[in-house]
């Protein structure tokens, strides 16, 4: 188990403010939010938090030395997910203003969908292995491993459920056409600007 209350504690904290600050994930959630509601945006939200969890269990287990062994993986991975956010920023920014039938057409990103994108995303591998490097104890390592993915996940869920519910309320203030296409193109960008640390900064694993 986790070798003391302090260090859990610590390893909460970490959770939650990784998990809630920009990013991402919180920034598709809150355009889902604005776009679909709460209730069509609660598969996404727990495709994020169980795509998240398997993946700091992979890391945990073994797949960031994989990485580290052969890094053109992690490149070639790196940069398909820079391509996937671009596809995803292009969704956003033309899923044009709000109306009753618009809505019912188009489509959230679902639980799948949202739980692949962990492996794409930047900002998740940071927290990942962040998580496994810094709070995992070397004694009983494998059961600590899976306390960290699972307590990651139950911490997640609430964070990222937030964002949700902003761009839920939200829609009462952007009630203009014009406004909701604004705002979409905004969070395409800020998706865009999130490809900075995936494709500037230097690899984790290099």
């Amino acid at each position: 188990m986790l070798a003391s209350l302090d260090l859990l504690s610590a390893f909460v904290l970490f959770a939650f403010v990784s998990s809630i600050t920009p990013g991402p994930n919180n920034t598709m959630l809150l355009a889902s939010g604005v776009n679909f509601g709460v209730r069509r945006s609660i598969p996404h939200a727990l495709g994020i938090s169980v795509g998240f969890m398997v993946m700091v269990l992979a890391v945990g287990l073994g797949l960031g030395e994989v990485f580290k062994i052969w890094p053109p993986l992690y490149t070639i991975l790196r940069y398909t997910g820079a391509a996937y956010l671009l596809y995803l920023a292009w969704k956003i920014a033309t899923s044009g203003p709000l109306s009753g039938e618009a809505v019912g057409a188009r489509k959230p990103l679902g639980f799948w969908g949202a739980a692949a994108f962990q492996w794409v995303n930047p900002k998740a591998w940071v927290m990942a292995v962040g998580a496994i490097t810094t709070y995992t104890p070397a004694q009983g390592y494998v059961f600590n491993v899976i306390v960290i993915a699972v307590v990651f996940a139950l911490v997640n869920l609430p964070s990222v459920g937030v964002w949700v519910m902003f761009g839920s309320a939200l829609r009462n203030v952007l009630r203009n056409p014009r406004a909701v296409v604004l705002f979409n193109v905004l969070m395409a960008v800020l998706l865009v600007i999130s490809l900075y640390p995936l494709l500037f900064v230097e690899s984790t694993f290099s």
